[in-house]
């Protein structure tokens, strides 16, 4: 399912004559390259136990030798932004933050860094460093951006998807952001908003920072994942969903979620999306 400007949904992919839909099947049919290159971005705080392994699975997927890996090491003390170079077999670029900012702004400099390299065919996906991701979804991925999608999310909440594996706390979190932000936002078709692995084209990632510029990402914790879908949805862009199965089990540490503060930054984030005007500037 794909939704559109101001939520209305839209058929898969772009064409909209029986011509151009016939061309863009056999593009797609002929072309082992249809999205240019692939950027990974990981924001990491204390990851060193996991990462390795993240790494390793990334490594052997089918698209590797098109994968730009970017692990944004959010001043971790435990050695993480070190593991990076024992790791064969990928291309794995590293942006240390000298202390720690915060999942947002993990996030926003993994972004600014990927638009200073990458081309406007590229795709950007951002995964969690704990190895509770699947690399195997990415061609998944690309297929639904190659077929007309700006933006992908992996998601729980639609057939096939799955989150068992995590603490019942987290499970009511998810379920609860689904429900308060499908309703007020009114952002049709989108069964996950909080989900942090999702692919966006680099083309839509560069129009949205022209225009909000540092403002992109604002939130520090895990509600940037909202917020930036936010800001993307008055780029109208056309957004899909895969499923997802959410492996915490392999998780070796701690969940860094607080619920009270996460719960905090969603009413932040609710009530300066209603008051804060877009800037003055066609996207």
């Amino acid at each position: 399912m794909r939704v559109g400007e101001n939520g209305v949904r839209q058929p898969a992919g772009r064409p909209t004559t029986t011509a151009q839909a016939v061309q863009t099947v056999q593009a797609v049919q002929d072309d082992t390259r249809p999205c240019g290159d692939v950027h990974v971005v990981l924001p990491a705080y204390n990851e060193a136990a996991a990462l390795p392994s993240l790494l390793r699975r990334i490594a052997g997927v089918e698209l590797a030798d098109r994968i730009t890996v970017w692990v944004v090491d959010d001043g971790s003390s435990d050695g993480t932004g070190d593991c990076v170079a024992g790791v064969g077999g990928i291309d794995v670029r590293l942006v240390r933050h000298p202390v720690n900012l915060g999942l947002g702004q993990a996030v926003q400099s993994g972004l600014r860094a990927v638009l200073d390299a990458a081309g406007d065919d590229d795709v950007l996906i951002v995964m969690d460093a704990d190895d509770t991701h699947d690399p195997g979804l990415i061609s998944a991925l690309l297929e639904e951006v190659a077929a007309g999608a700006d933006v992908v999310i992996c998601s729980r909440f639609v057939d096939g998807g799955d989150d068992s594996t995590a603490p019942r706390w987290r499970r009511m979190l998810s379920r609860g952001a689904r429900v308060v932000f499908g309703r007020v936002l009114h952002f049709d078709g989108i069964q996950d908003f909080t989900c942090g692995y999702r692919a966006y084209r680099v083309s839509l990632l560069r129009r949205a920072a022209a225009h909000w510029g540092e403002r992109l990402v604002e939130e520090r914790g895990f509600a940037c994942m909202v917020e930036l879908l936010l800001k993307l949805r008055h780029c109208g862009p056309v957004v899909s969903e895969i499923p997802f199965r959410l492996r915490y089990d392999r998780k070796p540490g701690a969940s860094k979620l607080r619920l009270g503060r996460t719960l905090r930054q969603y009413l932040v984030l609710l009530t300066r999306d209603r008051l804060a005007p877009v800037p003055y500037r066609k996207l």
